[in-house]
């Protein structure tokens, strides 16, 4: 989901919400907004006010100034400084869809060997922005394409299928071995893709006729283990490639998500990607959101986008890094609801 942060000055971009309609609510109607920690969620409203949309600047003063206020406080400063506006579709649909996604951590080589011999790489020279280039397929067997990429390699991987965990995911972390045997942690961020459609791997599986693919990436690793030589045809059959810049990490840096498309890191479990033609990007939402996976009542940042995150009642909750936050990223897919939390004196944009 993660995308890379654009220029867009000290604010980001148009307030406007062509997609979606605003409704002025009462505070009761938020479920569970007396028993957030809110101590938790004001880490994400510090981030956003690193880079905050125009109606929200004003009161970063004040959120600063909460940091460490009780959520006694916090809860009244919210009741008296912001109005919840409940997001629905245009045709008054309140109720949409939330899934989840996450930073994962894999293994990699600076240098390509047996066993890393699945490159990540750099942004060609020559790639014109929404101008598409060359397929998977076509990167992995056209001599022009592997001539474009040549140098372009930021490091190895081990398995085919989880770079391609990390091309959906859109960032992750590279727990590196560099030539010389020295290890340490980098951070590959989104940089561009080759502007091809993405297709699912999952659904190719199932008009394979494969049965039970539920369980991403568990079940596909275990059918290209059945399938070796399949395994090419199982990743061509995705054309969108996705490539990266590498990021050092200092231990602020670790300690958050990578950047989101606000320019400003994620929170663990407060921030979630939004269509930005819904909700712009700074905006606090109340999140409502009741599955088999989770229970979710809780105040989160509208910080990213993805290009699967579409429509006015739909986000993308950003879990965390690392395997347990893929488990629960990966499980989630369930009923949802928004609420816009908005700048009082100021009208709904």
């Amino acid at each position: 989901t993660v995308t890379p942060p654009r220029d867009l000055g000290p604010l980001t971009g148009s307030l406007a919400h062509p997609k979606s309609r605003w409704v002025p609510v009462g505070w009761s109607e938020l479920p569970g907004f007396s028993e957030d920690p809110l101590h938790e969620g004001w880490i994400a409203l510090l981030a956003n006010c690193a880079r905050p949309n125009a109606a929200f600047a004003p009161l970063c003063r004040e959120v600063r100034q909460l940091a460490i206020a009780t959520p006694e406080e916090q809860r009244r400063w919210m009741t008296d400084r912001l109005q919840p506006y409940r997001v629905e579709s245009l045709a008054g649909q309140s109720e949409g869809k939330l899934t989840s996604y996450y930073e994962p951590v894999y293994e990699a080589s600076r240098v390509p060997s047996a066993g890393f011999n699945v490159p990540l790489y750099q942004t060609p020279d020559g790639l014109v922005p929404k101008r598409p280039w060359f397929t998977r397929q076509e990167i992995e067997t056209l001599p022009e394409a592997q001539a474009a990429l040549r140098g372009r390699e930021i490091a190895w991987m081990a398995d085919p299928i989880d770079a391609l965990m990390l091309h959906i995911q859109g960032s992750g972390r590279l727990r590196i071995t560099e030539a010389n045997g020295y290890q340490h942690t980098v951070r590959v961020a989104f940089a561009a893709t080759n502007e091809q459609p993405y297709r699912s791997v999952q659904q190719w599986l199932m008009s394979q006729g494969v049965s039970k693919v539920g369980k991403w990436p568990d079940d596909t690793k275990a059918w290209a283990a059945q399938n070796p030589q399949r395994v090419s045809q199982l990743m061509w059959s995705n054309p969108r490639y996705v490539f990266f810049r590498e990021e050092t990490m200092s231990e602020l840096d670790a300690a958050f998500g990578p950047r989101g498309a606000q320019g400003v890191p994620l929170t663990a479990g407060r921030s979630i990607a939004v269509d930005r033609e819904s909700i712009p990007y700074g905006t606090p939402v109340w999140l409502a959101s009741s599955g088999p996976a989770a229970q979710l009542q809780k105040l989160v940042v509208a910080q990213d986008t993805g290009s699967a995150i579409l429509g006015a009642v739909r986000a993308d909750y950003f879990a965390g890094t690392g395997a347990e936050a893929g488990r629960l990223a990966a499980s989630v897919n369930q009923p949802l609801r928004l609420w816009a939390l908005w700048p009082r004196q100021l009208p709904a944009p």
